[in-house]
């Protein structure tokens, strides 16, 4: 069986890191579905979905790592084609990626004590995402 399902979102721009676990849960409840698999996708280049300890810390840590690793004010060849500012938000995604599968078992996300799904908007500007949800089992 699979059970679709989506999540609104309304992100405040570059590095807005929100905590979607009880949404995901709150739809693998809705599908009725015991075991199985829920996988979470953004469509969009500029979008990441991981898990994080969601705490200031590391909602400070992760887009300080980040910027380290793919810095705003370098080089992206993508600036040339589009001129809008946002090669380092393509990186950045595409390094965390767009989708997560976590296992369902008796109903609950098999998440650890302290990890939580987030989404992360790497563009430069808020935006309105829809993320795709599919429960399999």
């Amino acid at each position: 069986m699979i059970y679709k399902a989506y999540i609104d979102l309304d992100t405040k721009g570059e590095m807005d890191i929100v905590d979607i676990t009880h949404e995901v849960q709150k739809i693998v409840d809705e599908s009725g579905i015991e075991d199985g698999i829920a996988c979470i996708f953004c469509p969009g280049s500029t979008g990441a979905i991981t898990t994080i300890e969601y705490e200031d810390g590391l909602l400070y840590d992760l887009p300080n790592a980040l910027e380290r690793i793919a810095p705003k004010n370098a080089y992206y060849k993508h600036e040339e084609r589009w001129h809008d500012g946002n090669g380092h938000s393509h990186v950045r995604a595409s390094l965390i990626g767009p989708s997560l599968t976590v296992p369902i078992e008796n109903g609950k996300l098999l998440l650890g004590t302290w990890q939580q799904i987030v989404f992360v908007e790497c563009d430069i500007r808020p935006r309105r995402r829809k993320l795709i949800v599919h429960i399999v089992g």
